[in-house]
């Protein structure tokens, strides 16, 4: 019955036939029949007749619940066993909001050097898409913003906190500068993340604190398309000191202190509330613990930005 919840489980993820197969590695065809195997079991309908996904009955709701909390069991249950070995293996599922993964590596790095037998699925996702797949224990933890009024029943480590700087032509307006205001920044030719991105939406609080609203001519819903104008353009950005670890200082932009506002949001590790915790979720508590992310991101911001 195990393999057949794991297709209920892919099927209600990724709403698709086809999608949940391929993620399941199996053909359409044996996942379909897998779903109609299960209900016979349990002796009611799971999905929603038609040609294609129309969703999930509401007994399929139930079941999917059950179907998710038998699998996190299993997967406990096979870490615990190879924990008393003496030696962590399994997958870590790791999921991380795009404006964090660029210092995912801080912890992962360190993470799989303790554990070597361990594997690490990192995603990129939404603050929406990790709290719904931690509360479905479809992911392990997740790096986000600790301060989402969305999560509910979850331990959070913090790691750091987002400041703010501004990368900006070494020959434009702000040359030799070595600090600048709000206003200044909005003054410039802007390229900053799209609206919809929680980084954005803070800067555009700061902007409007200072009177002066961002305009910005290009948006990307990536910190690497932002950086892809970055290198060789005339525009600047303001961008968390976080993205200097992976992306650096593009060529032909210098640094720039930004007076006032420049700290944002915390950042950190979130992991569901679960008795007993999975053991590779304590073992990436206690790598995280001893990352010096914080110390680590301090020391690059010190470097770009001497005092």
């Amino acid at each position: 019955m195990l393999r057949q919840l794991e297709y209920l489980v892919a099927l209600a993820r990724e709403r698709h036939f086809g999608r949940a197969a391929d993620a399941c590695f199996v053909s359409q065809p044996s996942l379909s029949a897998g779903i109609r195997k299960l209900e016979g079991e349990l002796g009611v309908a799971l999905t929603l007749r038609g040609p294609r996904y129309r969703g999930l009955t509401p007994e399929g709701e139930h079941v999917l619940v059950w179907a998710q909390r038998m699998l996190a069991e299993r997967a406990a249950l096979q870490q615990e066993l190879a924990s008393m070995e003496g030696e962590l293996t399994g997958t870590l599922r790791l999921g991380a909001i795009p404006t964090a993964l660029s210092v995912v590596s801080l912890v992962t790095n360190p993470f799989c050097a303790r554990h070597p037998a361990a594997k690490v699925s990192l995603e990129s996702l939404s603050s929406r898409d990790i709290t719904r797949r931690l509360t479905g224990l479809e992911i392990d933890a997740a790096l986000t913003y600790l301060d989402d009024h969305t999560l509910r029943d979850v331990r959070r480590i913090p790691l750091y906190e987002e400041q703010y700087v501004l990368l900006t032509p070494a020959d434009g307006p702000l040359a030799g500068h070595t600090e600048a205001s709000w206003a200044q920044a909005a003054a410039l030719p802007l390229c900053l993340l799209g609206p919809r991105m929680r980084n954005r939406r803070i800067l555009d609080e700061y902007f409007a604190a200072e009177g002066a609203p961002a305009q910005p001519a290009i948006e990307s819903d990536t910190v690497a398309g932002l950086y892809a104008h970055l290198t060789g353009g005339p525009w600047s950005s303001v961008v968390s000191h976080a993205w200097l670890h992976m992306f650096g200082v593009p060529e032909g932009k210098h640094v720039v202190r930004l007076t006032g506002p420049a700290h944002g949001s915390r950042v950190g590790l979130v992991v569901a509330e679960q008795h007993p915790q999975l053991p590779m979720v304590r073992a990436l508590l206690a790598v995280a613990r001893e990352a010096g992310v914080r110390e680590s991101l301090d020391a690059l911001l010190r470097r770009h930005l001497p005092s």
